[in-house]
């Protein structure tokens, strides 16, 4: 290890890494609409108020009331290429807390670990690039470019802290970034992407007793769905298992009749509807896909005249790919090298991320970060703290090596 990088290692700070994030945990910012307090502005305010301490340039930016984006930047002052370091503020319910061993706003350590909801998902790899970023300040060490970290809201939700960010330019200039996701520190170079599709059949209501006076939209939404359930082994034929990603899918999640009204067993509904979570890998073009559910849907009105369905698309997020010799997986397969003295594990994510935007909007992505990738949402949710640390060296030494 050269005397460069064992000067910026010097100044990884454990402690700081374990503090900030027991101190992040502790700040509840799970989104309670109609809640006082139920957002992320308290985490958010907490974040500008550090961030200032340490010296960066810092903007707090309303997207909408109560849910702020953090942005901060450090330049070294010389010109050179932007990397963007990005991890959200918001967390998922803590749900049952009878199921919980610990306090989920607690951030208790017990055994190596920091225990709280966001432990894992995300707010110990937000501390994690923060404390990167402070490292390489105190360092001192030269580099060129600058780094941003982006700390945006909503990630959990339908990602307007992401949106709103790259909508006022933010992402414009960035050649690279590293999504701070839970991914025991390998190296996620694709990411699935993911349609969110509500289906409606339409029928007419009648008493159980006598089903023909009416029009049952509940058994033509099970023709749909058996229809899809082959669309997706077609698919999955077509593809093949992705080395990274798996599978496709195109999984019904909701179904419900009626759609507005109390359902009844001796009632036909007017209504049905089925939410469909599709999730795509490379080689899946998501208008191509959106069209043979709709070619579906006008086969089955051919053969039935009753038959009558909608198809309403609520959300598209594109999968994503970065190839292993961009610049910014380079950087960081070397630090993760410099780091553990091991070759870096590649992977791919299972689910979306803020990076899918980042990626749409022209920026190559690579996702990683401490936790174990299967922990996120759970009770007792939790991160290793020398994982942790690992995170915080490997994210400083990325910055360097990109930015060098």
């Amino acid at each position: 290890m050269n005397t460069m990088i064992e000067s910026v290692l010097h100044y990884v700070d454990k402690k700081e890494v374990v503090e900030l994030t027991r101190k992040l945990i502790r700040i509840q910012s799970v989104y309670r609409p109609n809640v006082e307090g139920g957002n992320e502005e308290k985490v958010a305010r907490f974040i500008v108020d550090y961030l200032k301490t340490i010296g960066l340039e810092v903007y707090y930016e309303e997207v909408v009331p109560g849910r702020p984006n953090v942005i901060a930047i450090y330049d070294s002052g010389v010109p050179g290429k932007t990397l963007l370091f990005e991890g959200h503020t918001d967390v998922v319910t803590e749900g049952d807390l009878d199921s919980w061993t610990y306090d989920p706003f607690g951030a208790e350590i017990s055994n190596g670990r920091i225990y709280g909801r966001g432990s894992c998902d995300t707010k110990g790899n937000l501390a994690a690039a923060i404390t990167a970023v402070h490292s390489l300040k105190k360092s001192g060490v030269p580099f060129t470019g600058k780094i941003i970290l982006c700390i945006p809201c909503d990630e959990e939700g339908m990602m307007i802290g992401i949106k709103d960010f790259i909508s006022r330019g933010w992402a414009d200039r960035v050649e690279g970034a590293i999504i701070c996701e839970p991914e025991e520190n390998q190296l996620c170079i694709t990411q699935k992407g993911a349609m969110r599709i509500v289906l409606k059949t339409y029928g007419k209501m009648a008493h159980g007793a006598m089903p023909l006076t009416g029009i049952n939209p509940t058994t033509r939404m099970a023709r749909l769905i058996v229809e899809l359930d082959q669309l997706e082994q077609r698919e999955k034929e077509r593809l093949g298992e992705h080395p990274y990603l798996g599978w496709p899918s195109i999984t019904p999640t909701i179904v419900q009749a009626p759609v507005k009204g109390e359902p009844q067993i001796n009632v036909v509904p007017g209504q049905c509807m089925t939410a469909l979570d599709i999730r795509t890998v490379p080689g899946q073009d998501h208008n191509q896909l959106k069209k043979e559910i709709e070619d579906i849907i006008e086969g089955l009105s051919k053969v039935d005249p009753d038959f009558k369905a909608t198809l309403d698309l609520i959300e598209d997020r594109p999968w994503t790919e970065t190839p292993k010799d961009h610049d910014v997986v380079q950087a960081v397969a070397q630090a993760y090298t410099q780091v553990t003295g091991k070759a870096p594990v590649y992977n791919g994510v299972p689910g979306a991320t803020d990076g899918t935007f980042l990626h749409l909007a022209g920026v190559p992505i690579l996702t990683t970060g401490a936790g174990d990738r299967h922990i996120p949402h759970h009770a007792d949710e939790y991160v290793d703290i020398d994982e942790l640390v690992e995170t915080v060296k490997i994210y400083t030494l990325s910055a360097l090596n990109f930015l060098k």
